[in-house]
């Protein structure tokens, strides 16, 4: 009796297959969530989460003709057991999340069943579970340096506000057309905590703190470049507020808890300026990184932690600002962020141009991301007890 229903269901499912294909489209899996080479940010130092979403296709105004959804995740020491999804033959869209332990890159695959039988699949070939970081500021912190960079572990991976893909400059969200630290940095990460690591890339070039703010903040005076500012009275301006809101909007996309650390490098508009009227002083370079910090952790919902390196310099012959430096370090005395590295350090052939240029050369960027490295490791080393 239960061979003759077992064949039953099996020649069921198989006449339903048959009927897509003859009398309408063949029902498809399509997955918003995960995306390839997406990097899930771990919740413990053993495991996470990876959000499942997706529709099923074509969407039908009468039932589905499938009654089970599941999910399996396959890779090193993992038995790739199917579990199932959350799933209603009414409704086209699904969505869940599935226990997957640190490490990668996964293959994520779904399936959906009618009576047992699978009738279509989809899968995601490169699913990872390990660290984020967002790194903004300006031109330091984006793809200005001298030589291009790509991940050498090939377990680092940029996000463009959309997509996933391996890191390799110039890494998307981020200005300029050249190199990074970013997947040196990257992948110094990856081989000391042998977990995929994910990089939200935000830095502009030649901004200044007073650009990052909030719209409606007032300025004490203009940066150096006036794109992001807006005059609302003699001798009266404000932040247009623009690349906050496209900054924010990059650091909701993970959802709460979605990065581990937001990577922080600029000064070098604020430290003193040809024009002396518009050298940002450090009390106000406090006051306004302070104000970017507290008003992005109220967007996002989250107290994000950050990293705030020690930085102005513009070339040999006025290699850093105290007055900025003070600022920097005050802002993590204060508990609003974590102190990073002093990349002013970095002179000679670190800077491009045989060491006359503003930006890191190629020995420069390697040196910069193992800067980021000793500060970054050791904190998150304690963070994963």
């Amino acid at each position: 009796m239960k061979q003759l229903l077992s064949a039953f269901y099996f020649f069921t499912a198989l006449h339903i297959c048959a009927a897509q294909e003859t009398n309408s489209p063949a029902l498809q899996i399509r997955l918003a969530s995960p995306v390839d080479f997406q990097v899930v940010q771990r919740a413990t130092a053993a495991a996470g989460k990876i959000m499942v979403a997706g529709t099923i296709q074509p969407e039908s105004r009468t039932v589905l003709p499938l009654d089970e959804l599941e999910v399996r995740l396959a890779g090193k020491s993992l038995p790739g057991d199917w579990q199932p999804l959350p799933f209603d033959a009414q409704v086209a869209a699904f969505r869940g999340e599935v226990n997957a332990p640190a490490g990668g890159w996964y293959r994520l695959e779904v399936r959906a069943l009618a009576h047992g039988v699978p009738v279509t699949t989809n899968a995601v070939e490169h699913v990872g579970v390990g660290e984020v970081f967002v790194i903004a500021g300006q031109s330091n912190s984006a793809n200005y340096g001298e030589e291009k960079n790509k991940t050498v572990t090939g377990l680092v991976a940029a996000f463009d506000g959309t997509n996933w893909q391996l890191a390799a400059d110039p890494e998307p969200g981020a200005g300029g057309k050249k190199g990074s630290f970013m997947p040196p940095f990257g992948d110094e990460m990856a081989e000391h905590f042998h977990v995929p690591i994910g990089i939200v890339a935000a830095g502009i070039g030649s901004t200044s703190v007073r650009e990052w703010l909030p719209a409606g903040t007032r300025l004490s005076n203009l940066p150096p470049l006036t794109r992001n500012v807006v005059t609302v009275g003699a001798g009266q301006w404000e932040s247009s507020g623009k690349i906050f809101e496209s900054f924010t909007v990059r650091m909701k996309l993970p959802g709460p808890g979605g990065f581990r650390a937001v990577l922080w490098h600029q000064g070098e508009s604020d430290a003193k300026q040809d024009d002396n009227t518009r050298t940002l002083a450090g009390n106000f370079y406090k006051q306004y990184l302070e104000q970017l910090i507290h008003d992005s952790r109220r967007e996002i919902g989250w107290d994000a932690p950050w990293f705030v390196a020690q930085v102005g310099y513009h070339n040999p012959a006025d290699p850093t600002s105290p007055d900025i430096h003070a600022a920097q370090k005050a802002v993590c005395d204060d508990g609003f962020a974590n102190l990073g590295p002093d990349t002013d350090t970095l002179t000679g052939d670190m800077r491009e141009k045989n060491g006359t240029g503003i930006h890191m050369s190629a020995k420069g960027l390697k040196a910069h991301a193992h800067l980021w490295f000793e500060k970054v490791s050791p904190w998150l080393e304690q963070q994963l007890r």
